[in-house]
């Protein structure tokens, strides 16, 4: 069973989050980080939620939405982990899918400090120390690792270590921990291309502009199962020395809301949703071979 981040955990991460914001020649007041608490019930009404419209619960994610987080490019559907997990969220504070608007977030904005234009935003985030001095993060929902994907009968495709690895052309979408895990884990001897998002990726390990790919491992997945039919995947692996990358919802630094939501995702926790969910929509990633 997936475990939530510990508040221990949390705490060491709050410590370190916070943002001096300055107008004109005065500082304002620093934004009291928020990541790892949890609200009691009676503070969770969803009447009195701080939420940015009254009677509406505000989730961004970027565009394209890819599976299998969601489906056919629509988060409002309820299909894929991702959107099955915001809803389940949403009914937890008490609001009804129509009472659920999404806005268009780009993956790469969501770090600057300041206003968001949400209530949070969910697109396989992965929860860093470095991310939580701007914004704050949730308890985790998803334990993720790091995949490669090459084409089948290319030199990365035998690859059965991360030492294989270091001499070929690598890629992953800019701002991500899959390209952070490029440079820190695998450390190849070339500098890692850098891409837009993964759609070029993709596009660029077709055209053998690179090696090989890496992403998350359910994306990773997909890639190789349903879009590039003649790719493998390789094999995962975890960042940082085998601890396990957790994906966390994210919001505006200080957010009032944010204790609510760690309390709705723990009852999910509790009851076994996000286990159900994870089956439902993720299940099929559990075997893939590890690379040391």
């Amino acid at each position: 069973m997936r475990l939530l981040r510990s508040h221990r955990t949390f705490a060491a991460l709050a410590a370190t989050g916070l943002v001096l914001a300055a107008v004109g020649c005065a500082p304002e007041e620093e934004a009291e980080d928020k990541t790892g608490e949890v609200a009691e019930a009676d503070e969770c009404a969803t009447e009195d939620l701080p939420v940015m419209k009254e009677g509406v619960l505000t989730i961004g994610t970027d565009s394209p939405a890819y599976e299998p987080w969601f489906s056919d490019n629509d988060p409002s559907n309820g299909k894929g982990f991702e959107s099955a997990v915001a809803y389940a969220v949403a009914e937890e504070l008490g609001f009804s899918e129509d009472q659920v608007t999404w806005v268009k977030v780009g993956f790469n904005s969501l770090f600057k400090p300041g206003d968001k234009e949400f209530d949070f935003d969910i697109n396989q985030i992965s929860i860093t120390p470095e991310r939580d001095k701007e914004v704050d993060f949730s308890e985790g929902y998803y334990s993720a690792a790091q995949a490669v994907i090459a084409l089948e009968g290319s030199p990365a495709a035998d690859a059965t270590s991360l030492d294989d690895l270091k001499g070929l052309k690598l890629g992953a979408q800019t701002g991500t921990t899959s390209l952070t895990a490029i440079r820190e884990v695998i450390q190849p001897d070339e500098d890692p291309a850098v891409l837009d998002d993964t759609n070029v990726a993709k596009q660029q390990l077709q055209n053998g502009q690179v090696d090989a790919i890496v992403a998350d491992l359910p994306t990773a997945f997909y890639i190789s199962a349903v879009e590039i039919p003649d790719s493998t995947l390789v094999g995962q692996f975890q960042v940082e020395g085998g601890e396990t990358e957790e994906f966390g919802l994210l919001f505006e630094q200080g957010s009032e809301l944010l204790p609510c939501v760690n309390r709705a995702l723990a009852n999910l926790e509790e009851d076994g949703t996000l286990d159900d969910l994870e089956q439902q929509w993720l299940s099929d990633v559990v075997s893939v071979p590890e690379l040391q």
